[in-house]
């Protein structure tokens, strides 16, 4: 047997168990030896219902009475009694409706384990972890593993398994370089796959995980050393810096660049002027003013020579920069020219020549510049908006259209944590804008119970009436019977025939028409809608000073980091602005409702979302599963540090990855994954 052998050839596997095992994505000895725990059960001191106290506790009781009911839209509560020879204990689990079936057998003996602690006027396990004592072994003094439920496979099923395999995972080669094992000190990979799924001790599962969780990182951060080497080695078009263009277009801005800004434009054109690309990301909160900083770089490369094309992931954003860098450089002799799937051919055929020959000098637009019809004369700049929309393929098409490798900005709106910039984006230099015009108010942010919508609707019919306007934002575009989410259709419908029939009213969605679109917003920005009821595609990039009120309906059905993003599209000047996070129904906010209410920094809010969350989608076609995070937390600054060092000095001084088959094969498949050449 090795680690390439199919489970179904495993003792105790039967067709059944095989099938589960391949529905799980489990397929081979190698799958199942790292589909690691979830968690350990401490089954090692299990305690008498009479002898209870709060924290966290196991007993070994029956189920003597269950049942479930349904409390409000959403949740049901199962409640049981517990007992033992010493007394009775009172269990409830939240939408865990299948335990009235798996107790439902009121003879059987179960280990409990979970937080016993007061609530609702009595002392209860709450959400306890549920383990048949007939299928631990009888000394029950261990911590138990528990793997992730998936189409039918349980815990139980695996531990067994597992047993097999154990005498093939005490001879498993190494995966990591013997420097970095002795250097961090940490277990053998061995070692670190019996502790972490037949531990003995707590301790044990700690040493196991922190090997695990460091392999997990070193992989991805060694992937992002070796393409920021590989980076160095390209050539590129060395675009001079010149004082005096850049001091022309800077003193001819309309406003004052905040330090940050400043900053950012130095290192930005410092990159430049090197012989090989930069591979920079510009990061700033909503409202920071990154389009300005971009649009210095590209003044910088038009005046040397070279072309430069920014891509937008929308058209609306698409559009809005075109309108927005054109008025930025009027006064520089400068062509723009805008280009996206709505351009008629007959537009269409003089920009391509123009971009072809030269005289188009910075082109703006869609996806439509990835066509293969898009040439260039001297492609000396690329910059794209909001990269994690794009896939990686995307952006490579865009970087081919140049005799060299062109410089490369990306810019993002979603602040991005530490430690996700020393990971994930470890072959990217940073740049941070973490500063707002001087004359921006911060927002003010409130959650609102639907019982309080008549009082609301008052106070955005008071900005309105001083001349302001707000968007109200919905979920969906039509009405869904199995969804009770607002959709716009419908409120702007309501809307329009109710408390705001007095006003002027747009509606913008998806699945419009991008003339459509592009008219709708044109009309709001014009201010001639007082009231733009519209899904998610104004989160990013929409500018709109006069808008003051952004209302999300069901708020609680939005991640932290895009209620953050839509509540940036008011207070983009110096008026008072307002978000209202509208709740669907009168339960507690959730814990994203409160961080949004209580801060508007991005920044915080970014790190606060990673705990909560997870990194999420983080490139283009990067999911967390993608990376293959188990163990490693992107929230464990202190793990990353250690991590960074190792993989620079590996990066430095060694490079035979490929006597560590495993390791070689996963950094190739992050180079591949995170590239940006």
């Amino acid at each position: 047997m090795n680690l390439a052998t199919s489970l179904s050839s495993v003792k105790g596997v039967g067709p059944k168990t095989a099938e589960q095992l391949e529905l799980s994505g489990l397929h081979t000895v190698e799958d199942l030896i790292y589909f690691l725990p979830r968690k350990h059960e401490d089954f090692s001191e299990v305690m008498n219902i009479t002898d209870l106290k709060p924290g966290k506790r196991t007993i070994k009781a029956r189920c003597e009475s269950i049942s479930t009911r349904t409390v409000r839209r959403g949740m049901r509560v199962t409640t049981a009694t517990l007992a033992d020879a010493t007394g009775k204990v009172q269990a409830v689990w939240f939408n865990q409706a299948y335990r009235a079936t798996q107790l439902r057998d009121s003879t059987q003996e179960f280990f409990f384990s979970g937080e016993f602690e007061f609530n609702y006027n009595k002392y209860q396990l709450t959400n306890p972890s549920t383990e048949k004592v007939s299928d631990l072994p009888v000394q029950t003094d261990r911590l138990l593993p528990v793997y992730r439920a998936v189409k039918g496979l349980k815990s139980q099923v695996v531990r067994k398994i597992l047993n097999e395999l154990r005498p093939l995972m005490t001879m498993l080669p190494e995966t990591l370089p013997e420097s970095v094992i002795k250097t961090n000190k940490l277990v053998s990979v061995s070692d670190a796959l019996l502790g972490v799924h037949f531990p003995k001790t707590s301790q044990d599962v700690e040493r196991a995980r922190e090997r695990l969780a460091f392999e997990e990182l070193f992989e991805l951060m060694l992937a992002s050393q070796l393409n920021k080497q590989a980076n160095a080695k390209l050539e590129s078009w060395p675009i001079k810096f010149e004082p005096p263009v850049v001091k022309r277009f800077v003193d001819s801005l309309p406003f004052t660049l905040t330090p940050a800004q400043k900053q950012a434009a130095w290192e930005i054109l410092q990159d430049l002027e090197r012989e090989h690309p930069m591979n920079r990301l510009l990061q700033g909160d909503v409202g920071a003013g990154k389009t300005v900083v971009a649009s210095i770089a590209a003044i910088q490369a038009v005046s040397a020579g070279y072309q430069v094309a920014l891509l937008a992931p929308t058209e609306i954003l698409a559009s809005q920069h075109a309108r927005t860098i054109a008025d930025l450089v009027k006064n520089d002799n400068i062509t723009v020219g805008f280009l996206s799937g709505s351009v008629t051919s007959k537009q269409r055929q003089p920009l391509l020549e123009g971009l072809k020959n030269g005289q188009v000098d910075i082109i703006i637009g869609t996806h439509a510049l990835l066509e293969p019809a898009i040439q260039f004369k001297r492609l000396g700049l690329v910059i794209i908006d909001e990269q994690h929309r794009f896939g990686v393929n995307q952006r490579q098409k865009l970087l081919e259209k140049s005799g060299r490798m062109p410089h490369l900005l990306t810019m993002t709106a979603t602040p991005i944590p530490r430690s996700l910039a020393l990971t994930v984006y470890g072959e990217l230099e940073v740049s941070i804008i973490n500063q707002k015009p001087a004359e921006r108010k911060p927002i003010i942010t409130k959650t609102i119970s639907p019982v309080s919508r008549k009082e609301l609707y008052a106070s955005v019919d008071k900005e309105l009436a001083a001349g302001r306007q707000a968007y109200v934002v919905c979920r969906l575009i039509d009405d869904n019977p199995a969804n009770e989410a607002k959709s716009v259709e419908m409120e702007y419908k309501k809307l329009q025939n109710s408390v705001f029939g007095h006003r002027r009213i747009g509606l913008l969605h998806g699945k419009m028409k991008p003339t459509e679109k592009d008219a709708v917003m044109r009309r709001f920005l014009e201010h001639k809608l007082d009231i733009l009821v519209s899904t998610t595609v104004v989160e990013v990039g929409v500018d709109v000073p006069n808008a003051t009120v952004m209302l999300i309906e069901d708020a609680e059905q939005y991640g932290l980091s895009q209620l953050h993003q839509l509540r940036g599209r008011v207070g983009r000047s110096s008026h008072q602005s307002y978000c209202y996070l509208m709740m669907s129904d009168t339960s507690k906010p959730s814990q994203r409702l409160r961080e949004v209410e209580r801060s508007n920094d991005g920044f915080y809010l970014a790190e606060v979302d990673l705990k909560l969350r997870g990194p999420g989608e983080i490139y283009g076609r990067a999911q967390h599963g993608a990376l293959n995070l188990q163990v490693a937390s992107l929230a464990d600054t202190k793990l990353i540090a250690r991590v960074q060092k190792a993989a620079k000095d590996f990066a430095r001084t060694e490079n035979d990855l490929l006597q560590y088959k495993q390791l070689s094969a996963h950094v190739e498949k992050y180079q591949r994954l995170t590239t940006l050449n």
